[in-house]
């Protein structure tokens, strides 16, 4: 991410900063409030399994909403136009209903405290392991990613040093997830939701009254841009050019199936919410209840995103010097007042807290259940474990602080986190769908789809795009055909393997392949509340359908 425009410096005041302090006063709050349930490892990594739907659903979406939504999507928005709406309605949707109604229940009922977890029940040790140092490495990058951002904005919007927007933001949320775990990130999460909505929706009202509409924007960038700049699929065609940089294979299965699933089935740092559900009902209704904001969420980045490449037509080009990164900055300095401005400004660090916190806390997990009690200090008492969660949620901030600058190479930040999840997320995938799937998928051959699936999408990107060898138009193009080469070359091997290697006893498969029956009993696991709005089927399809009437104003 390139540094923003020193002309982008906000004219704040005291009522903006006593909005800014009252935030961080009540997050800490938070914070001391929730340590009086943290007793045990389970409280404080997993809440205790005891959360509301309601609020476990809200935090699902607020987990997403760090830098790749907010700078992110907004940054596609101007780069791309209307083709960001893909990352919502066929890039979050369908896998969020998918994760919720057919994937939770092997979670939850097999009482894992992490994604890679299942894979140990799944499979065996070497494909545990394996998933939970890719996973540990990815949630520090991704921490960093929201951190650095952070860092960024902060200094050129407020003009605080680099440094003291780093500790600052850091140091906030380090010190309410050491001392109330996982129940204070997802509280603070639910709070960070509706400031971060509180932000957007009046920068997206005034914006798009600064240019006359919607009409009179979409008539400005296509003069500037041409007709496709203001559709999803116009110009989708293979071989087809377009804005994007893809076509419509490479989007519904690059990014609708791989990407998408891989992201939102997978990543712990999202899962972890549903997990922390106080039953099963409560876990399938997490994503399906996050599934609905989601869906309009969009419009609260895109149009930002939209408005700034009317406002500033070269935004992002090489004789500029905005980025697309600048677009919501931007904004907030042309269209917001005083106080109005506070919030904002708050809602934005609210949004890079939430990304990190999310990460941190995932990280956290999994480095102690998975790697440290697993394999390196192994039956302390549970008060050990506990302790040593809360050092390694400190070594994790400081850890993200030093990858952080990393993201400094791409002028896009949704292009290097989409990176980061074609490498990591979509190996993950395929191992999980085809061992959830396939009864006969040996042990050993999880370990190994891992390897081929992290191997073959960092070869596509590094050597294959990176090198030349292949024109892809742009670096979303090359990750949607990095997810697709690493899906592929995993289930192959997955396969190949499988043919050769001995089958997990059938016995062992009990709750963790489909169609066989769970060990455990579920008499606990469902409510006894039979309403409308507590049935995950009805839930979720009413979420896809919504989704896909969406669609249809942005198809031609």
């Amino acid at each position: 991410m390139q540094t923003l425009a020193e002309g982008l410096r906000l004219p704040t005041n005291g009522l903006d900063y006593a909005i800014l302090a009252i935030y961080f006063v009540v997050v800490l709050g938070i914070g001391f409030m929730a340590r009086a349930s943290v007793r045990t490892s389970l409280d404080f990594f997993l809440s205790g399994r005891s959360l509301p739907a309601w609020v476990t659903g809200l935090a699902f979406v607020a987990a997403n909403l760090g830098a790749t939504e907010i700078l992110g999507m907004a940054a596609t928005g101007a780069q791309y136009g209307v083709a960001v709406v893909h990352w919502y309605w066929i890039g979050a949707i369908p896998a969020m209903v998918f994760l919720g109604l057919v994937m939770m229940p092997f979670y939850y009922r097999s009482k894992v405290r992490s994604v890679p977890e299942f894979l140990l029940q799944r499979f065996d040790k070497s494909a545990h392991l394996l998933s939970s140092v890719l996973f540990a490495f990815a949630a520090i990058l991704i921490a960093g990613v929201n951190l650095y951002a952070l860092s960024i904005v902060v200094e050129a919007l407020l003009g605080w040093p680099q440094w003291v927007a780093i500790v600052v933001a850091g140091l906030f949320v380090l010190v309410y997830i050491t001392i109330g775990g996982l129940s204070s990130a997802i509280y603070n999460e639910v709070l960070q939701f509706f400031v971060i909505l509180a932000a957007l929706i009046p920068l997206t009202v005034l914006g798009l009254k600064r240019v006359g509409g919607w009409d009179a924007m979409s008539d400005s960038l296509t003069k500037q841009h041409g007709g496709d700049f203001m559709t999803a699929w116009g110009g989708t065609g293979i071989g087809d050019p377009n804005p994007l940089g893809a076509n419509w294979l490479t989007i519904i299965l690059g990014l609708g199936f791989v990407l998408s699933f891989g992201y939102w089935t997978t990543n712990f740092a999202e899962v972890q919410r549903a997990l922390s559900a106080k039953n099963l009902s409560a876990a399938k209704r997490t994503p399906l209840i996050a599934a609905f904001p989601k869906i309009f969420i969009v419009f609260a980045v895109m149009i930002p995103g939209l408005v700034a490449a009317v406002i500033v037509p070269k935004i992002g080009k090489p004789d500029s010097d905005l980025t697309y990164n600048d677009a919501i900055p931007l904004l907030m300095q042309e269209l917001l007042p005083n106080g109005v401005l506070g919030i904002a400004v708050t809602g934005l660090l609210a949004a890079f807290m939430a990304g990190m916190a999310a990460n941190v806390s995932s990280f956290n997990t999994v480095f102690t259940t998975d790697i440290w009690q697993r394999y390196v200090v192994k039956d302390k008492p549970d008060t050990y474990y506990l302790r040593f969660g809360r050092l390694i949620t400190t070594i994790g901030v400081l850890a993200s602080i030093g990858t952080a600058f990393i993201a400094a190479s791409f002028s896009n930040i949704m292009s290097y986190l989409q990176t980061l999840f074609s490498f990591f997320n979509v190996p993950m995938f395929v191992v999980f769908i085809i061992g959830m799937f396939w009864k006969r998928a040996s042990m050993k051959s999880g370990v190994w789809g891992l390897v081929a699936g992290t191997a073959a999408a960092m070869i596509n990107y590094f050597w294959i795009y990176k090198g030349g060898i292949i024109d892809i138009p742009s670096d979303q193009g090359a990750n949607f055909v990095s997810a697709i080469v690493g899906f592929v070359a995993g289930a192959v091997v997955m396969v190949v393997v499988t043919l050769f290697t001995a089958p997990k006893p059938e016995a062992e498969l009990a709750g963790l392949v489909y169609g066989t029956e769970s060990p455990s009993p579920d008499e606990e696991l469902e409510e006894a509340d039979k309403a409308w709005y507590r049935k995950p089927a009805l839930l979720g399809w009413g979420a896809i359908v919504l989704a896909a009437a969406c669609y249809i104003p942005y198809s031609f």
